[in-house]
């Protein structure tokens, strides 16, 4: 087993409705391959999350109407807050890797492009990557996403009106449960899941796949970057995962993706956080 060296540390940010709590059992399988880790909560998201008034009530009041406490949050506080963390750390270890999983591809992507002195190398877990296209949006409605992917019927009212993608982790309809985790944990028997959907917010800032993210080659694209791709990813399909490693090598030539691909869904860190752990350390061999 190839350990990292003890001066690296492994950056780690969660995608759309997740949270720092989702990495827990691939931090564990870091530590013991001797790495290091610290795991982020964007703001809105993990207990700082707020949740709509009548989400934890019987019948769930006002789910689909009420407006988001997170409509006004902007994409440049959810950069910030990875800022923060990244200089903080980055005089106390040498090497440093930031690692984004699905929608946290734009945030990280912005904030290595705002300071690259503070990054490494980047990891994109079947993670947005907007350098052909600057909103993750742009993406999602591509042919090689929408033919195939699932979880269409997940969002919960109008998501201009709410100002946020609101999902129903606690929802009481069966139907939508196994859609949830059809889309998202597939991988994960449906006992398990439980846990983990109960650990989701309800509701994603439309800033975080909304607003523009400029990069350039210079700076961002100077930046050492692998995507793990996931080969059954029914959330973010392989065809769009190749498709955003395609236009990134396009817009940075001199510096390709390496890729690396992992079986299963779209949440390895549930359902196989020792491979995940293994991809990312082997990465800094």
């Amino acid at each position: 087993m190839n350990a990292p060296s003890p001066d690296s540390l492994f950056v780690l940010l969660h995608g759309a409705w997740h949270s720092s709590w989702h990495w827990a059992a691939t931090q564990r399988s870091l530590t013991h391959r001797g790495a290091a880790s610290v795991a982020l909560d964007l703001p809105g998201h993990g207990f700082d999350a707020p949740l709509p008034s009548g989400y934890l009530l019987p019948g769930q009041p006002g789910l689909a109407t009420e407006k988001s406490a997170l409509a006004g949050l902007t994409l440049d506080e959810c950069v910030a807050s990875i800022l923060s963390t990244l200089t903080e750390v980055r005089g106390r270890f040498r090497t440093v890797v930031l690692v984004a999983h699905s929608a946290g591809g734009g945030p990280a992507s912005l904030a290595a492009e705002t300071a690259p002195h503070l990054v490494d190398r980047l990891v994109y877990l079947s993670a947005c990557v907007p350098a052909g296209r600057p909103r993750f949006t742009d993406y999602l409605s591509t042919p090689e996403q929408t033919t195939t992917a699932r979880g269409r019927g997940l969002g919960i009212g109008d998501m201009k009106s709410l100002g946020a993608l609101r999902i129903n982790p606690l929802s009481a309809d069966p139907s939508y449960i196994e859609d949830m985790r059809q889309t998202y944990y597939h991988d994960v028997p449906t006992e398990e899941f439980v846990r983990w959907r109960r650990a989701l917010s309800p509701d994603l800032p439309l800033a975080l796949v909304t607003t523009p993210v400029h990069l350039t080659a210079a700076r961002w694209g100077r930046i050492p970057r692998t995507f793990l791709r996931l080969a059954e990813d029914w959330a973010a399909t392989p065809a769009m995962q190749d498709l955003m490693i395609t236009e990134a090598d396009a817009f940075a030539p001199d510096n390709p993706f390496t890729v690396r691909e992992l079986p299963g869904s779209h949440s390895p860190f549930a359902a196989r956080p020792d491979e995940l752990a293994a991809a990312l350390v082997s990465d800094l061999g």
